[in-house]
């Protein structure tokens, strides 16, 4: 699939976290203080609310799950994460995270579509081509199309590897999220 198989705009945006919308270490996130906004995110995502289109995030948060930080220390994450993000002007509709330890065969861990599904009946929209989940991995791309949206890869975070390595991820590639707004701000409204 190439960018000109992108035709309209999405009615709903989801969003992997880490490599995405921030840095992506190594490690784990695991304070505050570590999570950093990759340039041009928050903005991007506030151009998207603009829109009208709503925004979540699906992401793996497997540290929790293998004890490297808590549930607790999670939500202080996130909402310093929303805290830069209002002050951009942004919001999230919704934001689902996966806790399990990837021994756990939960159905919410990416690549499984368990994420995916959850921001659907939340958000009262069904899963399609007309929901675009971003990410910057396999497992993004995989849980996208288990869920029937519409996969789209950012050279971000892991994308580059991702691209390196997996050969048939076959879906738009942008060098970031603000590239993927930017072109999303050029297509037709859904009639």
């Amino acid at each position: 699939m190439n960018r000109l198989s992108l035709t309209r705009r999405p009615v709903a945006v989801i969003l992997d976290r880490d490599g995405v919308i921030n840095d992506d270490p190594r490690g784990y996130i695991s304070t505050p203080e570590e999570w950093h906004a990759l340039p041009g995110s928050l903005k991007a995502i506030a151009r998207l609310n603009a829109l009208g289109i709503q925004v979540a995030i699906a992401s793996n948060q497997s540290g929790v799950g293998r004890g490297f930080f808590d549930e607790a220390a999670l939500a202080r994450i996130t909402a310093h994460m929303q805290a830069c993000l209002t002050k951009e002007g942004g919001h999230f509709d919704y934001m689902a995270y996966c806790l399990h330890h990837p021994s756990d065969d939960c159905l919410c861990r990416k690549p499984k579509p368990g994420l995916l599904l959850e921001i659907s009946v939340v958000l009262e929209l069904p899963c399609n081509e007309d929901i675009w989940f971003v990410g910057d991995s396999h497992k993004d791309v995989l849980a996208a199309r288990a869920a029937f949206c519409t996969p789209v890869l950012v050279k971000t975070g892991n994308g580059l590897r991702t691209l390196a390595t997996e050969t048939e991820e076959k879906c738009p590639v942008f060098d970031d999220l603000a590239a993927v707004v930017q072109y999303i701000e050029g297509l037709k409204v859904k009639k």
